[in-house]
């Protein structure tokens, strides 16, 4: 027996006032993220080890408004963002965005 699909984004937004990104969910609920948050917990290669999973990134070197300068498809299961400190390979699943939400529902 198959389960249900896990939610996916109908609407992603960038939110250039907090600097941050709104994420509409197919489900009916709403995430909203800070530049900062999401850019550091970026999972690329430079970013975290691939071997141990160590996270890499200096979070000092990250800007406090960081923001999203453009956001692309990553095929069927993600995005990837540019962002306005330059850093731009990393690629965040619409699994993982929903485990980032911080919202209170979702932190419980």
């Amino acid at each position: 027996m198959k389960g249900e699909a896990p939610p996916r984004p109908t609407a992603i937004a960038r939110l250039p006032a907090l600097p941050g990104l709104r994420v509409e969910w197919s489900d009916g609920h709403e995430s909203v993220f800070t530049g900062r948050t999401l850019r550091l917990h970026c999972a690329c290669a430079r970013c975290v080890n691939e071997w141990s999973g160590e996270n890499m990134l200096d979070e000092a070197s990250i800007p406090g408004e960081v923001a999203a300068e453009a956001i692309e498809l990553a095929g069927l299961y993600g995005i990837r963002i540019r962002w306005s400190d330059g850093h731009d390979t990393g690629i965040y699943t619409y699994d993982r965005l929903r485990a980032l939400c911080p919202c209170d529902e979702c932190t419980k």
